[in-house]
């Protein structure tokens, strides 16, 4: 079987990084023949060209470019692939024409979130256009697929799969520790882009209430985005040794075996978060916006706590019990990281979409 997948980029987003997961897994199935196309130059995960797949780079001239319409649409024709697996809502558009003209099996996998999205929003229209002359639509929670109302007939949801090897091998914490100047007892953090979607606003704030009462912790904002100076302007000077931006980093999972309590605060809903999964892969309890796939991840009162979009007097109150309670948080930890192998293995994600294409394909 030949799967060609598709995708913008390959920067350091989640999305991103479980393409490079699922396509580590599928070079394990014999049967299984996959490619890669990428729509730009940006790659973030270098580690893609040790797994030996052809990967073909499509770039656009221009942000509305025609010409790939055609050059996708000659080098499907010419490699006769069996199945297209796009990976974004721009990559499902262009890849429309070429997938009803040579026939080829459509998996649209564009939904990575929740959002609440309204009629004419970007996203809605390219759910309109596409979901129509899908085989499959598979998001990656459950609450994906509600908020774009994706056809029960057509929809899939399969979760983000955790490659435990990743957390082999990593950094030694003293020297981490050293690194970022971490001399507290306690180290809280939180792994995401400095977006719109992701809301340090309410991290920020909650570290500032958990710092006026105690000064044995050091909060961690790790990632960068266009909201980083604001955010950074945002902290006191008091403040500023304990509440450190890092910007982005590669090897995250080696920052994160040194934190107490893993944080994802969102302003809208998530889908399956890359960065929580790391937190229960390292045993960490994980303090989460109640929203979207968090729900499905997180369980509260048992591998971690939600808390409402924005309280972050809520948040601050449950990061202090957490940090006056390290029974309960190692268990929680502990809990969390028993669900992850449970649940959202790279072993079960691979056979899941495995499993999907042999169904698209044989079953009529």
């Amino acid at each position: 079987m030949r799967v060609l997948h598709i995708i913008e980029s390959l920067g350091s987003g989640g999305k991103e990084r479980q393409l490079v997961e699922l396509l580590k897994g599928q070079s394990e199935i014999p049967w299984l023949e996959c490619e890669l196309i990428i729509m730009s130059y940006d790659i973030h995960y270098k580690y893609i060209d040790n797994l030996d797949i052809p990967v073909h780079i499509l770039t656009r001239n221009f942000r509305k470019d025609p010409s790939v319409f055609f050059r996708l649409f000659r080098l499907l024709h010419d490699r006769k692939y069996d199945i297209i697996h796009s990976w974004g809502s721009m990559c499902s558009i262009y890849s429309l024409p070429a997938v009803l003209i040579l026939k080829v099996k459509f998996v649209n996998g564009f939904l990575r979130d929740a959002l609440p999205i309204s009629f004419f929003d970007r996203l809605w229209i390219a759910s309109k256009l596409t979901f129509p002359f899908s085989d499959a639509i598979v998001a990656n929670s459950k609450a994906g697929l509600k908020a774009y109302s994706a056809p029960a007939k057509k929809s899939h949801y399969i979760y983000n799969g955790f490659d435990l090897k990743r957390i082999k091998n990593l950094s030694d914490p003293a020297l981490v520790k050293n690194m970022y100047h971490l001399n507290t007892e306690f180290v809280v953090g939180m792994v995401a882009s400095f977006s719109e979607r992701k809301d340090y606003s309410t991290f920020l704030t909650a570290a500032k209430i958990v710092l006026s009462n105690r000064n044995d912790i050091t909060f961690l904002a790790i990632g960068d985005g266009v909201n980083i100076e604001s955010c950074m302007k945002s902290v006191p000077e008091k403040y500023k040794n304990r509440i450190i931006f890092t910007g982005n980093i590669r090897d995250v999972e080696s920052l994160v075996q040194v934190m107490n309590i893993g944080v994802l605060i969102s302003s809208s809903g998530e889908g399956i978060s890359n960065s929580i999964m790391e937190y229960m892969s390292l045993g960490k309890p994980v303090v989460a916006t109640k929203c979207g796939g968090n729900e499905e991840l997180v369980v509260d009162g048992e591998t971690g706590y939600l808390v409402q979009p924005g309280d972050s007097k809520g948040l601050a109150d449950r990061l202090i019990s957490l940090l006056n309670n390290s029974r309960l948080a190692e268990k929680m930890g502990q809990m969390g990281n028993k669900r992850l192998k449970a649940v959202f293995g790279l072993e079960r994600m691979t056979q899941d979409f495995a499993t999907l294409y042999q169904k698209i394909l044989y079953e009529e």
